[in-house]
């Protein structure tokens, strides 16, 4: 089989578009169609079904495809075990974590892990969506919940519950509640309910906040923590994110999640791989590091 008529199907079908999968090869989108109509042609059988928003892939084409990126899956792979039996490591890392996570605990640690590998580009990709490290859409993940992924590795990294905080010129503008009652009668800002939801431990937030007019929901953890800075109101957030935030100040510490478990995650094909062992032995430093350090703010 023709496997530069193999790669452009594959790149149809990530792309669903002739045009964006020309540009993505640097093909016209002529020699895109003509290289699909070869293929069709040879196997005998239609991949896509034409449709005005784009291409859809038929009942073969799925085969195919299927086929097809599970070759994908194992070049990328040869190619990281290649370019990590160099002598130094370079290439590549694409780190995948929350963007409350990797704007205020990560980002400002890397600094070190680029000293060690400074021939490493590092990708991070913050998002609250979960990417499929199997299917190779990250490198190594830091994640709020155990995966449950079975071909993965996953390493606890450390404990954490979600708290009620203040910023002082909130308290000082409001008083600081002490209970769940006076709580009532102040503006709670949280997690949205209606985004990728990090931790299951959320719920327990929910069930206090149900019905209540007075709240602010952000999409990540990150503007939670900007919103209470800004006296705007209460914040429901992961107690690690104070620790490097001079004056939080802890409210109500009646309430709080039940705790959780931060975990990194890597696809088992990666076990051995230099680069993301020096990420990991870099984190778990650095998580020991801050355990041991000042506890958590009051």
């Amino acid at each position: 089989m023709d496997w530069d008529k193999l790669r452009v199907f594959h790149a149809v079908a990530e792309a669903g578009s002739l045009t964006h999968a020309g540009e993505t090869l640097h093909l016209s989108q002529s020699a895109v169609s003509r290289q699909i109509r070869g293929l069709e042609e040879q196997l005998g059988a239609p991949l896509f079904h034409r449709h005005p928003r784009g291409l859809l892939l038929t009942e073969e084409g799925e085969h195919l495809y299927d086929a097809t990126r599970a070759i994908s899956r194992e070049v990328i792979a040869a190619s990281a075990r290649i370019r990590d039996a160099r002598d130094e490591i370079g290439g590549e890392l694409r780190v995948t974590t929350t963007v409350g996570f990797g704007t205020l605990w990560l980002a400002p640690r890397l600094n070190k892990f680029l000293e060690a590998a400074p021939n490493l580009n590092v990708d991070l990709m913050l998002d609250e969506t979960v990417l499929d490290l199997p299917m190779r859409e990250a490198d190594i993940a830091i994640r709020m919940r155990e995966p449950t992924q079975a071909d993965v590795i996953r390493r606890p990294l450390m404990q954490v519950a979600i708290r009620l905080y203040a910023s002082p010129e909130y308290v000082k503008r409001h008083g600081a509640p002490k209970s769940l009652s006076e709580l009532s009668e102040h503006r709670v800002i949280s997690y949205s309910p209606n985004a990728p939801q990090p931790v299951s431990s959320m719920d327990w937030l929910y069930r206090h906040l149900r019905n209540r007019r007075r709240l602010i929901t952000v999409n990540n953890y990150y503007g939670v923590l900007q919103a209470a800075r800004n006296a705007l109101g209460i914040a429901a957030i992961p107690d690690y994110m104070v620790r490097d935030v001079p004056g939080m100040i802890h409210v109500t510490p009646e309430l709080e999640s039940p705790s959780y478990t931060i975990f990194l995650v890597y696809p088992e094909e990666l076990r051995g791989s230099r680069r993301v062992s020096l990420f990991r032995e870099f984190i778990l430093s650095e998580i020991e590091k801050f355990n041991s350090d000042r506890p958590l703010n009051k």
